[in-house]
């Protein structure tokens, strides 16, 4: 199966539809009427619905398990034909727009199997997804497209030419996925003074992302916190709480991450962790979603 591990949990809900087709008005009539030898014809494909979307990952070998938590089932009549339309939704990292196809076909065979006794012309077709929301794909373009960042690197061992730099890179090629141009991207020793002018430089040049990552552990030697804290106008704790919820569900030593998020002026500061898994699992949990900041301060500076 896809991997998923990375992505974030939302709601996600898929609307998919089935047509099934009677040859004959009486059949329509016999549905209504609720005098189908085989019983209520409406009620029991519901249930067969139900059942089916619960067992889409059984049937269809690359589909995630996952919780279910609602479905519904409405029917449509239009002449000789009933349209079903079925809704799934759950929170979870992934969609459900099969599951909910899988339940509308499940829906329209059921009634062919309780039908098809009194009606040998029945057809079902324009089984087809109607919506779905709650992916990624729903955010992709409420971002603004003209955002720039700069990408810091603090390490004493990197700045003397003593390791390789990878943090900073995963971050660049997360931004780059998210159409962020980065104009600025510095290795740096991890030092109060130098933090804060690269901070206050950066800001003054009009870019709107700044993030550092490196030096917020607990050692001694670590001092991006204490660095960037004192020169932000305001913490954005929800951020900070999205990177350690997101890296403690993924490794246990998360919580001794000292991520801080906050703004000067205009331009968001984020300072993350120097390890490469934990600056990419960093960008993985609040990006793309994080860019919405920049819509509410536009919006600021407009009041």
């Amino acid at each position: 199966m896809v991997d998923i591990t990375h992505k974030v949990t939302t709601l996600r809900t898929a609307v998919a539809q089935a047509v099934v087709k009677v040859s004959k008005p009486e059949t329509i009539t016999a549905i209504q009427n609720d005098t189908v030898p085989k019983g209520n014809v409406f009620a029991m494909s519901k249930a067969a619905g139900l059942l089916g979307v619960k067992r889409t990952p059984d049937i269809l070998p690359d589909c995630h398990p996952l919780p279910i938590e609602f479905t519904g089932v409405e029917y449509e009549i239009n002449g000789l034909e009933i349209t079903v339309l079925f809704t799934v939704k759950t929170i979870y990292k992934t969609g459900v727009e099969v599951e909910a196809m899988h339940g509308a076909s499940v829906v329209a065979l059921n009634m062919y199997d309780m039908l098809k006794p009194i009606d040998k012309g029945i057809e079902i077709h324009a089984i087809k997804l109607l919506s779905k929301k709650g992916g990624k794909s729903d955010f992709r373009d409420k971002f603004r497209k003209d955002l720039t960042a700069a990408v810091v690197v603090c390490s004493d061992s990197i700045s003397a030419g003593l390791k390789e730099d990878k943090a900073g890179k995963a971050i660049i090629e997360k931004l780059k996925s998210c159409e962020v141009v980065v104009s600025e991207y510095v290795i740096i020793p991890d030092e109060k003074e130098v933090i804060q002018e690269k901070a206050y430089s950066y800001q003054n040049q009009g870019i709107d992302l700044i993030i550092y990552t490196g030096g917020t552990g607990l050692s001694g030697r670590d001092v991006t916190p204490e660095a960037l804290i004192p020169i932000l106008d305001r913490r954005i704790p929800g951020i900070e709480e999205a990177i350690r919820s997101y890296g403690q569900d993924r490794m246990p030593y998360a919580m001794l991450s000292r991520s801080v998020a906050g703004t000067i002026n205009n331009s968001l500061v984020l300072a993350l962790p120097g390890s490469t898994n934990g600056a990419k699992e960093s960008m993985d949990a609040i990006f793309p979603s994080v860019l919405h900041i920049f819509g509410i301060l536009k919006g600021a500076r407009h009041d």
